[in-house]
């Protein structure tokens, strides 16, 4: 296939801009199609040379050519749209969470496979020179056995986030904490370690009674299934700006602790045997102006599309581990009840 790859974007959202501008960027691809609810005018995307519809089903009806349709709209409308996508005859990108339910995320895996499509999930962390490192360090052995892991994610969502026209804070469109804020570490932490078992939570609203549906801070602690205990301590009550999410890893030959504010820096590194290399810089979080997100790693993202359906290379984030990140996320959240 030497033609370009021809993408729509559903949802022109700050993250549906920003796969806009990751297929606008990218030789290989075409942005053809924008999809929002609202109109055009009002959403900051009169430099994309693409026709524009005002929902899915509109552009599913248009008569263009279309390989992928990249699905960036608020969290409760994914599973759905990903379905009509899939049913449609055409590859799907699925930002995070692909479902808000394990459910829904095997109906899409399924519906994927039955239509010989490609359900590719966003989890841009990955790419994180730190996230590489790491999960290389991991799979050499160096370590040994896995003692300990924490991970800790500390955040400010606020008011200027939690704003009442927005989706956000919604129970039905957004899910709660762990899907919209941090799915990315618990992917991380998947990717890493395996799954889990054993899971204890204790749940708090602390500010966020009057912004969200769900609470704001949790601790998680549980079992790895390959060996090991871990524990996630997590909350968007931090005041102002964010503070940290990070990694602490503490195994039979050695402990180091990845943080900075989204995983994007070694900070300790003490192992047998080993010198820590050199990394690259990790590229700046996605930038919202009040509020900060992860990394800015989605050019990656359209990449591996393009190498994936060229025949090139395999998924960096298949539909499975998409999958699993939704169903850890749901166990947790059922300890709720």
């Amino acid at each position: 296939m030497d033609r370009k790859i021809k993408f729509a974007v559903v949802g022109c959202g700050h993250i549906g801009k920003r796969h806009a501008e990751m297929i606008s960027r990218n030789a290989e691809s075409e942005l053809v199609a924008l999809v929002d609810v609202k109109e055009k005018s009002q959403l900051g995307i009169e430099n994309y040379d693409a026709e524009f519809f005002n929902s899915l089903d509109e552009l599913l009806a248009s008569d263009l050519e279309i390989d992928v349709i990249n699905i960036a709209t608020p969290n409760g409308f994914h599973a759905s749209q990903g379905m009509k996508v899939l049913d449609s005859g055409r590859h799907l990108v699925i930002e995070k969470p692909m479902a808000l339910t394990k459910n829904d995320a095997e109906q899409l895996i399924f519906r994927g496979l039955r239509k010989h499509k490609q359900v590719f999930c966003v989890m841009q962390n990955r790419y994180s020179p730190p996230s590489v490192w790491l999960k290389d360090l991991l799979e050499s052995g160096k370590l040994g056995k896995i003692y300990m892991v924490q991970i800790n994610c500390y955040w400010n969502r606020d008011d200027r986030y939690y704003k009442p026209d927005s989706w956000h804070g919604d129970k039905e469109l957004d899910g709660g904490t762990l899907f919209t804020q941090f799915s990315h570490f618990i992917d991380l932490m998947y990717w890493y370690f395996g799954d889990i078992t054993n899971i204890q939570a204790k749940f708090e609203d602390f500010n966020h009674q009057k912004l969200t549906g769900f609470e704001d801070s949790g601790f998680v602690s549980f079992d790895f299934i390959n060996g090991g205990m871990g524990c996630l301590n997590y909350s968007t009550s931090v005041w102002n700006k964010n503070l940290e999410s990070s990694i602490t890893v503490i195994a039979e030959n050695g402990s180091l602790k990845v943080g900075g504010q989204y995983m994007n820096e070694v900070e300790y590194c003490h192992i047998k045997d080993y010198e820590m290399p050199e990394l690259a810089p990790t590229n700046p979080g996605n930038d919202y102006g009040a509020y900060k997100g992860s990394a800015a790693n989605h050019h990656y993202i359209i990449e591996n599309v393009v190498d994936v359906l060229k025949g090139r290379n395999t998924i960096t984030t298949n539909a499975l581990e998409g999958m699993k990140v939704v169903d850890i996320i749901e166990r947790i959240y059922q300890l709720k009840k």
